[in-house]
């Protein structure tokens, strides 16, 4: 998956999707992959120390977080959707507003505009660069997730709190050209709860992500318990289709969630089969990560 070619405009990032036999799909990144990477690093490094070369964990993830937010431009070839095209790969993160990018790809600026998409924003994790990362971005980390905190209001639906599944830097649904649906609660923004719930059970700075958990569950919970899986901002359901993924989601804003109702939504992740068959790729992910956020396993570990 690694782009060690400087000259690539993926440099220092990795391809999002792969084939079975490991040639790309997409040489591209998907930036919320380098930012559970960088992050995993910083967390081993805190586990089990630092060795040498690709076991130096912290020094890995220090050159990862530098390339991600200052690694030049790179103008060339990139392989994607089974052609090969000329674009420039840019910084993971917009710089200027302090947010992550849904693409560094500036080819996708042309038709789509610079864009995020909300279920990448993890102050939760910006708050362990600022602390621990390159002393020399430390402040730029943490004026991220102070960003991110308050992008969650902006993105979030005042009645419903559902998130679409790509969104503007100023919050407002985002209709990508390949994807017009975007503008709606699909299946990235599943994740926007776990990242706001997850950043209020470590470092509980936002009070309003509380209001966001309870927000989000009083709407699945008028839903009844078999609730679909889409629906456009306000409410108005698109799939009827009920996904252990979105119940594992929903029972991780529980972490920041205020009404009893909470805990209903984590007996449901309790009760429900572990993902099989299709769609056991992001079901399953998000079932076994949602299972260690709510037994308390999923842990920030300072590196050494």
């Amino acid at each position: 998956m690694f782009h060690a070619d400087e000259t690539h405009p993926a440099y220092g990032y990795f391809s999002w999707s792969m084939n079975f036999d490991g040639t790309p799909l997409d040489e591209m990144p998907a930036p919320d992959g380098e930012e559970y990477f960088a992050t995993a690093l910083y967390f081993a490094s805190g586990r089990w120390g630092n060795g040498e070369g690709i076991y130096d964990y912290r020094a890995e993830a220090d050159r990862l977080l530098d390339l991600m937010k200052n690694r030049p431009d790179v103008a060339g070839e990139v392989f994607a959707n089974g052609e090969t095209r000329a674009t420039t790969g840019s910084t993971l993160f917009n710089t200027e507003n302090h947010q992550i990018r849904f693409t560094p790809n500036t080819g996708n600026f042309e038709t789509n505009g610079d864009h995020t998409d909300p279920s990448y924003h993890l102050p939760a994790f910006y708050e362990i660069w600022a602390k621990y990362g390159p002393e020399a971005d430390r402040a730029f980390w943490s004026e991220a997730a102070e960003v991110s905190r308050g992008y969650f209001h902006l993105a979030a639906h005042p009645q419903t709190g559902l998130t679409p599944d790509y969104a503007n830097f100023d919050g407002t649904p985002k209709a990508a050209s390949w994807k017009p649906e975007s503008v709606d609660f699909r299946f990235d923004a599943w994740r926007t709860a776990m990242n706001w719930s997850v950043d209020w059970a470590w470092w509980a700075k936002d009070e309003r992500q509380q209001e966001l958990s309870d927000r989000i569950q009083a709407f699945f919970e008028a839903q009844g318990a078999e609730y679909g899986n889409q629906f456009t901002l306000d409410g108005e359901e698109l799939s009827a289709d009920h996904s252990s993924g979105l119940v594992a989601m929903n029972a991780v804003a529980s972490l920041a969630a205020t009404d009893q109702r909470s805990a209903d939504f984590v007996q449901a992740l309790w009760d429900v089969d572990p993902p099989s068959g299709q769609y056991r790729y992001y079901d399953g992910m998000l079932y076994f990560m949602a299972l260690l956020h709510v037994s308390g396993e999923f842990q920030a570990y300072a590196p050494q």
